[in-house]
């Protein structure tokens, strides 16, 4: 099963909170994901940042919710406790408890309205869906720019002749950390053919092992024939491992043969080359940086 969005937490949280005690969320996290039946694949996901685990994202974000609709209070750091409200709502007998229900107290209304920055009173409807929590909108969003950046790119890429193919793999490797400097790597990557190139490149800055490059600018897919020839051309020069670039897509079955040969051969798809593009700064900068901040509560430690 998949991880109940976070509005489906809201009433189990809030039941369990009922005896009035004050209970740590530490305690919750695993309380709740066992009463909602979470199998351990469902406790190990995690949001696209990888940052936390979904499941326990989205009790945090419905505590949080509960809190600002004022059907629980926060006694300690990371701690919880119904209030006499979140009483009288448990008394009513709900079968789900939801956003739009919250809604119906001022102070939780105020909180998930956004106001225009130049117009205090003018409200805007919230762009986040009510089945989503405000951190996983927002990292939602995050991966559909990165998406949308990573098809430019590598559509930037198939379209520039070959030599600025060889550029951007020279670029990508030494920003990885392989090949030492610029001048370096150029003397070693950029015999022309085939619509790529190949070559050799340092491994670390020292020169103490070497690894074998090729690159295909192809619109097809890469089949296990060109990643067996591959594999035979570590054999002519002795190396042992060696890196398989290409602009479109590898077959089931070439991924299958690096598996089961001795030799260590990394496979890049024209996905991985656009996302390593990204991560590692090669053609793209900085739009914009937005920081997500959270209380320090060390700092309010006394």
């Amino acid at each position: 099963m998949a991880v109940p969005d976070f509005q489906s937490w809201l009433l189990p949280l809030l039941r369990r909170l009922s005896d009035g005690d004050v209970h740590r969320m530490a305690d919750l996290y695993e309380e709740l994901a066992a009463e909602l039946r979470l199998s351990d694949a469902d406790k190990d996901e995690r949001l696209p940042s990888g940052a936390q685990q979904t499941f326990m994202n989205r009790i945090a974000w419905a505590r949080t919710y509960l809190k600002k609709a004022g059907l629980v209070s926060a006694p300690g750091r990371s701690q919880v406790q119904i209030t006499e409200r979140g009483r009288e709502v448990l008394a009513e007998n709900l079968q789900r408890l939801t956003v739009a229900y919250l809604k119906r107290f001022p102070e939780f209304l105020d909180f998930h309205t956004v106001k225009a920055p130049d117009s205090p009173g003018a409200a805007l409807v919230n762009p986040s869906s009510e089945e989503e929590t405000p951190q996983e909108s927002l990292e939602r969003l995050h991966k559909q720019l990165q998406d949308e950046l990573a098809r430019e790119l590598l559509e930037r890429v198939k379209q520039a002749p070959p030599s600025f193919f060889e550029r951007v793999v020279v670029d990508l490797l030494i920003s990885m950390g392989y090949g030492g400097s610029r001048e370096d790597a150029g003397k070693t990557v950029g015999k022309s053919g085939d619509g790529g190139i190949d070559g050799v490149i340092n491994e670390d800055r020292l020169g103490l092992d070497v690894v074998y490059i090729q690159a295909k600018r192809w619109e097809a897919s890469v089949g296990r024939p060109v990643v067996q020839a591959f594999a035979g051309s570590l054999e002519g020069v002795r190396a042992t491992k060696g890196v398989l670039i290409t602009t479109s897509a590898f077959t089931a079955d070439a991924k299958t043969y690096v598996g089961h040969i001795t030799k260590k051969i990394v496979l890049i798809d024209g996905k991985q080359l656009a996302d390593y593009m990204i991560q590692y700064g090669v053609g793209v900068g900085i739009e914009a940086t937005y920081e997500v901040k959270r209380v320090d509560s060390d700092y309010f430690e006394i």
